[in-house]
């Protein structure tokens, strides 16, 4: 089976130039109408800067907040998708109280919006929980290269608290929409490989590991990717607990230069390209994916 060709026809080249046309005059209607002094030269230093003692380029403001933007999806993604496939083996257990359990769990966090569930457990569970255990004072006790470590891969010491709170918040959240994934590529497998698997005598979790799993997984790993993108664009709303993601560094920088408009912008770019980005992998995901299914109905 030959992958599908996509053909770019004349009318397709014109409404892209009438939209490119469309989209510069209404940045030179911006630029020109409002009154704003542009000052797009001063943004750069906002992304990198030189350090004097290292002697090399290090990130600044906004390519901190960047980086904290990637640590927060990717580790709230994979928090995320632990609480969604437990959660999505308890929505389609054979037991009722497991069922309940689960679909307790959608219905609260999914009718909950995002900023409140934030503050209940940031200002309510959080400030109860992390005392006991001050993971800030367990971590400055730990030697300057393991701190180091941890810094780069989730965030200092003084700050490790805050930022280890948002990821759990943000995990609850997406683990929901996570669940609801499982749940329906599991319900999606026919009838009849379970019927099958089960005349040969395998027990659930065999059936979950052997049959059901494999043929589940191939149907929820492209909306799963999805997922990990709509992670990406719901970290910013952390910002609110002072995480000095990238919209929160959007946020303060704004508030110190009012440089209002290159700031935004430059936010809104950096977001694109990890957006963009992921999305373009999905797509070649999904692809692969379709290659291979062909491939195997063919053999």
């Amino acid at each position: 089976m030959n992958p599908r060709r996509f053909h770019i026809s004349s009318l397709d080249l014109v409404i892209g130039l009438l939209l490119c046309a469309g989209g510069i005059y209404i940045g030179v209607v911006i630029h020109e109408g409002i009154d704003y002094d542009w000052n797009w030269g001063v943004i750069p230093q906002f992304l990198f800067r030189y350090d004097t003692e290292l002697g090399e380029w290090v990130p600044n403001l906004l390519m901190e907040g960047f980086f904290t933007t990637i640590r927060l999806s990717f580790w709230g993604t994979l928090l995320a998708l632990l609480i969604g496939v437990f959660m999505g083996f308890l929505r389609v257990s054979g037991r009722l109280f497991r069922r309940l359990l689960g679909g307790a769990y959608v219905e609260f966090i999914r009718n909950i919006p995002p900023l409140v569930l934030i503050f209940i457990f940031y200002y309510f569970i959080s400030s109860q929980i992390m005392p006991l255990f001050d993971p800030d004072a367990f971590i400055r006790e730990l030697s300057p290269g393991t701190q180091k470590v941890i810094a780069f891969f989730f965030a200092p010491a003084q700050r490790f608290s805050a930022f280890l709170s948002a990821l759990v918040t943000l995990a609850l959240f997406e683990g929901a929409y996570i669940t609801e994934i499982v749940r329906s590529g599991i319900q999606s497998v026919e009838k009849g490989q379970w019927e099958s698997s089960a005349a040969l005598g395998l027990s659930w979790h065999q059936q979950m590991r052997h049959v059901i799993g494999p043929q589940a997984g191939r149907i929820i790993l492209p909306p799963l990717a999805g997922q990990f993108i709509s992670t990406i664009k719901d970290s910013a709303i952390v910002s609110v607990i002072s995480i000095q993601e990238l919209t929160f560094q959007g946020m303060e920088l704004m508030a110190a230069t009012y440089l209002t408009f290159e700031v935004w912008i430059t936010v809104t770019a950096l977001y694109l390209v990890l957006t963009l980005s992921c999305s373009l992998a999905v797509s070649r995901l999904e692809t692969v994916m379709a290659r291979r299914a062909a491939a195997r109905r063919g053999a």
